[in-house]
């Protein structure tokens, strides 16, 4: 969380102004104010729903799929992902410690050369307990797809993941390998990020780049739908596999995570509804729409955005308001968070007011990552926002609730 409008989007893992100014990127780490003496403490929010949080990490291979940021070496693609589920109180109260925020391997190299580094990820705690056991029931648990901004580890929106779990969702977090800053692989093998190296050869297309990365994104999305659907490959505890109503499926995600949520509901009809926090849904250049903008989606959707200058309202959007007129059909949404900045939709705006309380980066560094918003109503309204609409499409709920904070259109 940078201390100007471009450097907002320039986090330290992808430091490249050509990536920078599409607009996709998400924030995750400010320059440094001053270095740090101590390791930085960081707490997560209590998620606000009846139920305790479960957590279990899968590693998936795709044998369909050569990896497409190695074609080369033609191995398969593979994918990281955490599922976010309600628990059993009394298993969850007698099981062990809850899970990091992050596994060491992938916490070592997290924000590196940032003030991100001045906290031990792996120290940090979720409020998710690893393998709970599943909380029973008939309710109805629909699953949700979060997809991370460009460059981002999937962990890195962990307080709206969790919140969302504890409200009945099964909510399975994402890593895309190859474009995340970095992703713990099985064998002890940590696969960073390829784009800060693309980013810095002057004869690559930054276009090219992201119609690639959003190309993988979505295939992502989608391999990991199929294999929700088969319980044998995707190695599911039986009550988990069984909790999952995959009739029911939404997508969500910041910044790109947005645009391929959004591009998801667009290609796969098993997702039903999508919510884009603050996503371009255009790539550099000339006809630079995508297709999900040009055609636009005919399931329920939720556009929301800030007071960023390349954001907000949907017709301040040239990819938005392509998407809009071309919606039809079906309920469509667009609410702007007042006086927030691009991060207020991730850990940054749980993350940066704890650092500058701690002198690790200024308190313009979170005005200018979060905005002017107070970081816990911008917590607090996302996490009911977001829910609620959810419920409604997801499980037949009521009307989304108003907030002061939010502009509705």
């Amino acid at each position: 969380m940078p201390v100007n409008e471009r450097a907002l989007r320039r986090r330290a893992v992808v430091a490249a102004v050509a990536l920078v100014l599409t607009g996709l990127l998400g924030v995750r780490a400010p320059h440094a104010h001053a270095a740090a003496a101590e390791v930085a403490e960081v707490q997560l929010p209590a998620p606000t729903g009846p139920y305790p949080v479960g957590t279990t990490t899968r590693h998936l291979v795709d044998t369909s799929r050569t990896d497409p940021w190695h074609p080369g070496r033609r191995a398969h693609r593979e994918v990281m992902v955490s599922l976010w589920y309600p628990a059993a109180r009394e298993g969850w109260r007698a099981g062990g410690p809850t899970a990091p925020y992050m596994q060491p391997r992938a916490a070592g190299h997290f924000g590196r050369g940032t003030p991100l580094g001045a906290v031990d990820w792996s120290a940090v705690r979720t409020h998710a307990r690893p393998d709970a056991p599943v909380a029973r029931g008939a309710r109805v648990r629909p699953v949700l797809l979060y997809s991370p901004g460009l460059g981002d580890p999937r962990t890195w929106n962990t307080s709206l993941v969790e919140d969302l779990a504890s409200r009945g969702y099964v909510v399975v977090t994402v890593d895309h390998t190859y474009d995340a800053s970095e992703v713990a692989l099985p064998g002890g093998r940590l696969a960073t990020s390829v784009l800060p190296a693309l980013a810095a050869r002057r004869d690559v297309d930054p276009a090219a780049v992201l119609r690639k990365a959003m190309r993988a994104r979505v295939d992502d999305l989608r391999f990991v739908l199929d294999r929700l659907g088969d319980r044998r490959a995707a190695r599911l505890p039986h009550a988990l596999a069984a909790a999952m109503d995959l009739r029911h499926v939404g997508a969500l995600g910041h910044s790109a995570g947005g645009f391929t949520a959004v591009q998801a509901l667009y290609e796969d009809r098993r997702v039903d509804a999508a919510v884009d926090l603050d996503g371009t849904l255009a790539f550099p250049g000339p006809g630079g729409l995508s297709a999900v903008a040009r055609a636009g989606v005919h399931r329920p959707l939720l556009l929301m955005g800030t007071d960023a200058a390349d954001s907000g309202e949907y017709d301040r959007q040239p990819s938005w308001l392509a998407l809009w007129r071309h919606s039809h059909g079906a309920w469509k949404g667009n609410a702007t968070l007042t006086g927030a900045e691009h991060g207020a939709y991730t850990d940054a705006t749980v993350v940066l007011p704890q650092l500058a309380r701690q002198g690790t980066v200024p308190w313009s560094a979170v005005r200018e990552a979060v905005g002017t918003v107070r970081p816990e109503r911008a917590v607090g309204v996302t996490r009911a926002y977001v829910a609620a609409f959810f419920d409604r499409f997801l499980r037949g709920g009521g009307a989304l609730p108003h907030f002061p904070e939010l502009r509705e259109r």
